[in-house]
């Protein structure tokens, strides 16, 4: 008897599907795409209405041969690629490329949200055909791409250098990253003065807290931007009489997160487990593929990781709150169970948040079964899923105006007013499995009054005067982006879907246009270059703006209410004219910049070019004289094998790294920076760790980035 034929993408996922459904299932993996564009040539005929001319690559024509020989074999035809927009294309491409429409066999669509025997039998339960709603959408947006792609880059190779190349998104990405740069550089400081004072009840000197000053006492604000009003301040501060204007208490609740979606999982992987957008997105797929747990055979862990829903499966949600019943007890479990509308404004197809398949699956529990990262990531989804229904965390919060006035002696210049507040966690809630984290900037925003432990207040207490804190501050530029920060802004601005956030994040990194120091990105000068000549001449297709109006438009498409062919027909003629415009009117760049090295064979200066693996050091004197050197930056940190200076370089897949410069005699490489000052331990090579922390290379030990910084002034005072 012929068998049942499924066709997935991935082997990883055709091996938990063969353990789920069985011996009447024979279960073939496309590995992804089996049409595409061409990739030497456009492969859309513009002329003719945008017509996309695929082909099946050479390496997919064994895979298409394969399948047809099993669809050729079987009773019926399941296509069970993944539920968004990509998987529905793929399997309308598996369709088209082995003519299964061609034969009687019947052909299915099957949709799942998780690879749980449940759940696949409930989706075979359940076919439908290839919605062409989302397939158009997948397509426009692959035409899209590719247009501006294969049109843009033969002028920047033209005008810039050979080997560049333009992205529809991740362009805007780039000036998103170049206009933080830009808000940086330009921004002025300003001068700023944090003025406390420590205070205590008359009979509780040991109960003494600090109040901080925020404004006069007739409620104007107060701005206290130099030395000399600070110093007016402490003056009057130093002598004045101190009493309780107001004390508010309150109870606050602070209500638990929703469960991740591809976006908020990206940044809680980054700030939590410093995992980048692509690290987590390969991991989440190995969970949500399958793997292989004992005795329970293989089995998908989580649900589909790519989506921007923030809605859970009632069962789903039954199934927590018994478990958070069991474990924690009713206290800890909210009376009605919480539901969570969709964030996203831009949000797709209606998915799942990605959450565990199964809440009695305990983190603990697949530690025999998971690699260390696999595990890290399993457990923070399980977390989040968990806390998202527990009740939430509720906090005791006193919040108290002080007066300073005129204490009968020599009269105050002026009267003001202090304030001081306390936070006690009445009850953790959620917070007892999970506490989402914060952006830099969120911190700095939150941070207006720091908590202190407040003795017992009320209204007209007297406060005697203990001390006088001043502190001199500088306004702070906007942080640049993280991963975390970037996939937030992106996100914000409507630029990119679920799947695109990763692949954007690496792109703009493997052409050069940005780099990360320190968990931060940085504009390259080629980035910056590019940028330019993209805003200049084809304002529009940078525009955060009209991305984010044109992934609202691939929405509709895909909810079948606009034409993919309207859309195409809507952006091309402007985007010709502008690039017909920049052929004719942009200016050769020049790359070339000189270096305070000379060649070593003819003393003629070097100068810095840019080939397709980065910088390098080209002799002037060219074509007579064709010496080359690598393009390196002095760190000042001797080579801790041979003593020779370590430089930072690039390797041909654009990482950076740390090597000794007199390689090849000295092998010594890192992928961290180096840092100047030796391990206060055991003498041996720092290098940056993470956030303010170094770690050495030695003895393992972290160090205090700032502490090294105060134990080097210490030195040259």
């Amino acid at each position: 008897m012929a068998s049942k034929l499924v066709i997935v993408e991935s082997p990883a996922k055709a091996r938990t599907l063969n353990k789920i459904l069985g011996r009447s299932y024979s279960v073939k993996a496309s590995l992804g795409h089996v049409r595409d564009l061409p990739r030497a040539s456009l492969g859309v005929d513009i002329e003719k209405g945008f017509i996309p001319q695929y082909v099946i690559p050479t390496k997919k024509k064994k895979i298409v041969g394969e399948i047809k020989k099993a669809a050729a074999k079987a009773s019926s035809i399941y296509l069970a690629t993944d539920p968004d927009r990509e998987g529905e294309a793929i399997s309308w491409h598996l369709i088209q490329a082995t003519k299964l429409d061609k034969n009687e066999i019947p052909v299915h669509r099957v949709v799942f949200q998780e690879i749980t025997k449940d759940a696949i039998q409930e989706a075979f339960q359940s076919p439908r055909s290839i919605d062409m709603n989302l397939v158009n959408a997948q397509q426009a947006r692959r035409i899209l791409d590719r247009l501006v792609g294969y049109k843009l880059s033969p002028l920047l190779w033209k005008k810039v250098q050979r080997g560049l190349s333009a992205g529809r998104v991740q362009s805007v990405a780039v000036r998103v990253i170049i206009d933080r740069e830009r808000e940086i550089q330009d921004f002025i400081p300003r001068e700023y003065w944090i003025i406390e004072v420590e205070l205590a009840p008359p009979e509780e000197k040991e109960a003494s807290f600090r109040a901080r000053l925020f404004a006069l006492a007739s409620g104007t604000g107060l701005d206290i931007t130099n030395k000399d009003e600070a110093d007016r301040v402490v003056a009057d501060l130093e002598q004045a009489a101190y009493a309780v204007k107001t004390v508010v208490s309150k109870q606050v609740a602070r209500q638990p997160a929703p469960p991740f979606t591809t976006s908020t999982l990206q940044q809680e992987a980054w700030r939590k487990l410093h995992f980048s957008a692509r690290q987590t997105m390969a991991i989440a797929q190995q969970l949500y593929e399958g793997l292989p747990l004992g005795e329970e055979g293989a089995v998908g862990l989580i649900t589909y990781m790519r989506t921007d829903s923030t809605h859970v499966a009632a069962s789903a949600i039954s199934e927590a709150r018994q478990f958070i019943r069991e474990k924690y007890g009713d206290k800890f479990l909210p009376p009605k169970p919480r539901s969570f509308a969709k964030k996203a404004k831009w949000a797709q197809e209606a998915h799942e948040a990605i959450r565990p398949t199964k809440i009695y699956r305990q983190p603990e529990q697949l530690k025999p079964f998971l690699n260390p990262s696999q595990l890290k990531l399993y457990k923070l989804i399980w977390k989040r899923m968990v806390a998202s229904q527990m009740s939430a965390a509720s906090y005791d919060t006193t919040n108290v105006e002080i007066e300073a006035s005129d204490a009968g002696g020599e009269k105050l210049s002026q009267e003001y007013l202090l304030k001081a507040s306390s936070s006690v966690v009445k009850f953790p809630g959620f917070m007892a499995v999970y506490s989402e984290s914060r952006d830099e900037d969120e911190r700095e925003k939150s941070s207006d009054f720091i908590g202190v432990s407040l003795p017992k207040l009320k209204i007209g207490d007297k406060l005697i005067y203990l001390g006088t804190f001043s502190d001199q501050c500088f306004t702070q530029p906007p942080p640049r982006y993280t991963e975390a920060t970037l996939i937030k802004a992106l996100e914000q601005k409507g630029i990119g879907r679920p799947s695109t956030y990763a692949p954007i994040l690496s792109t703009i990194q493997e052409r050069d246009y940005v780099n990360k120091t320190d968990g931060k990105f940085h504009p390259t000068e080629l980035g910056i270059i590019v940028n330019k000549i993209l805003t200049e001449h084809f304002p529009k297709v940078v525009d955060p703006g009209f991305t984010a109006q044109m992934e609202e438009q691939l929405d509709e498409i895909a909810q079948g209410k606009y034409e993919w062919i309207a859309a195409l027909q809507e952006f091309y003629p402007p985007f010709q004219d502008m690039l017909d415009k920049a052929w004719t009117n942009l200016e050769k760049v020049n790359m070339t910049r000189m270096s305070e090295e000379t060649c070593p064979n003819c003393g003629r200066p070097m100068v810095i070019k840019v080939g397709r693996f980065g910088k390098f050091l080209a002799c002037s004197g060219y074509p007579d004289c064709k010496t080359t050197r690598p393009y390196v930056i002095k760190t000042g940190v001797a080579c801790p094998q041979c003593g020779s200076e370590l430089v930072k370089r690039i390797s041909k897949k654009k990482k950076e790294f740390y090597g000794c410069s007199n390689f090849p005699k000295c092998q010594f490489a890192v992928n961290r920076k180096p840092i100047a000052q030796p391990c206060p331990h055991c003498g041996k090579l720092l290098v940056h760790y993470r956030g303010d922390w170094a770690r050495c290379l030695a003895c393992q030990r972290k160090v205090k980035l700032s502490e090294l910084e105060k134990q080097k002034e210490e030195v040259v005072l």
